[in-house]
């Protein structure tokens, strides 16, 4: 194998439980095999969803549950490589913070897990109120300092 000129350790994959979510881990896992890296999904609740733990509508407990099944089908995937993959959740809005957003959340976990490469579904605008990650694609873009691939 030659030497490659980038070097990445983890990969950051941003994900909402939509299909467009499973593609990027899928891409992730692809990227983090090429470079012996592990795999870190971040799954962000949408503005409802945010809105609704905050002001006590839902009970946060409900919402994990549904993560955690989801995050536990990116582990297989993961697992199918022999790639780690660990995982998060971060709000994507806030109704506390007011620049909180999507792209700021991906942006801050990247910096916070040192992410070398960051995979993002770029979704359609469908309304779907659990697809959140449309929203962060655009600004991860635009002021992700690691190289990032929009699916």
């Amino acid at each position: 194998m030659t030497e490659s000129p980038v070097e990445v350790n983890t990969v950051l994959v941003p994900v909402d439980g939509s299909d467009e979510s499973v593609r990027a881990i899928e891409y992730a896992v692809s990227i983090a095999e090429r470079y012996d890296a592990a795999v870190h999904a971040l799954y962000v609740f949408g503005e409802e969803v945010s809105r609704a733990i905050e002001t006590g509508a839902i009970e946060e407990d409900d919402i994990i549950d549904e993560t955690e099944s989801f995050i536990d089908s990116a582990r297989a995937v993961a697992s199918e490589s022999d790639i780690e993959l660990r995982s998060s959740i971060a709000y994507g809005f806030s109704t506390r913070r007011k620049l909180q957003h999507p792209g700021s959340a991906v942006l801050d976990c990247a910096d916070e897990i040192d992410a070398d490469f960051i995979v993002i579904p770029r979704e359609p605008l469908s309304g779907e109120p659990g697809e959140v990650l449309e929203k962060a694609a655009e600004y991860v873009l635009l002021y992700a300092s690691q190289p990032v691939l929009s699916i």
